[in-house]
């Protein structure tokens, strides 16, 4: 019998989508943003920690690219595109740059038209796939990326919706599947700072939303870079990750970093 069910009910609401609406897109609809909302009147500082984490990736992006010489990317867990997306900054510092996004929510697939825009030199490619299928995703992968040279794996803000300890085997396993040279660019919720209100967002948002999540601790989110060479400055807030000259922003209750593989 055919599959009656829609790819998507507008009524239910969506992480890609509530994150979306913090960020300042118009991809929501009324139940992402009455969730957004509540989450924010009970912890004011997640719309702050939301752009902080995307000017994190475009620091990270833009780092590998110039400094890493990375030409290579996995973005996990991309959510719905907006500015900046990965193969944004990475292809304005290297035009050949080849890019594969993933995410398992049908709202992203339904946009991703727009993240396969690519330079004639590079390359876009997008998997529907979840992250806890870390072998698919990697089989997948292969048709764009070349795993014989390195790649820069992207695990932001995502590994906290696997909230038990499978995470660290699933990240593992990524990491064994990347060659010498590679990194991994990981963030995440933490309770470092504002530990009560950051504890009471996730408690609603697992009461509403369809992706239950967990907060992890500085030292917890530390392990998923075991066996890497963290960059300077190592593990830290994501608005101070490198924030730039003349720059001394307030840290938020997402940490993270930049790992090398050996």
């Amino acid at each position: 019998m055919p599959n009656d069910k829609p790819l998507l009910d507008s009524s239910v609401p969506h992480s890609a989508r509530i994150w979306n609406y913090w960020l300042g897109g118009k991809d929501c609809y009324e139940a992402d943003r009455r969730v957004g909302d509540e989450i924010q009147a009970i912890n004011p500082e997640i719309v702050h920690v939301a752009r902080a984490q995307r000017a994190f990736l475009t620091r990270a992006v833009a780092h590998l690219t110039t400094e890493g010489g990375i030409r290579q990317f996995l973005d996990i867990g991309t959510g719905l595109p907006t500015i900046d997306n990965t193969h944004d900054v990475a292809q304005r510092h290297a035009p050949e740059s080849r890019i594969v996004y993933t995410d398992h929510d049908p709202v992203v697939l339904r946009h991703a038209e727009a993240l396969l825009t690519s330079t004639p030199q590079g390359a876009t490619d997008y998997i529907q796939a979840d992250l806890r299928e870390p072998r698919a995703i990697l089989e997948q992968a292969a048709h764009t990326l070349d795993f014989t040279e390195p790649v820069a794996l992207m695990l932001l803000g995502i590994v906290a919706h696997i909230t038990d300890d499978q995470a660290y085997t699933i990240v593992d396993e990524l990491k064994s599947a990347l060659p010498r040279g590679s990194y991994l660019v990981l963030c995440d919720s933490t309770e470092a700072y504002h530990p009560a209100a950051t504890r009471a967002m996730a408690e609603q948002w697992n009461a509403n939303s369809d992706n239950p999540r967990v907060n992890r601790t500085p030292e917890q989110i530390a392990q998923f870079f075991n066996g890497l060479d963290l960059v300077e400055p190592g593990l830290t807030s994501v608005s101070q990750w490198r924030p730039g000259a003349n720059s001394t922003p307030a840290p938020v209750s997402s940490f993270g970093g930049i790992g090398l593989k050996p």
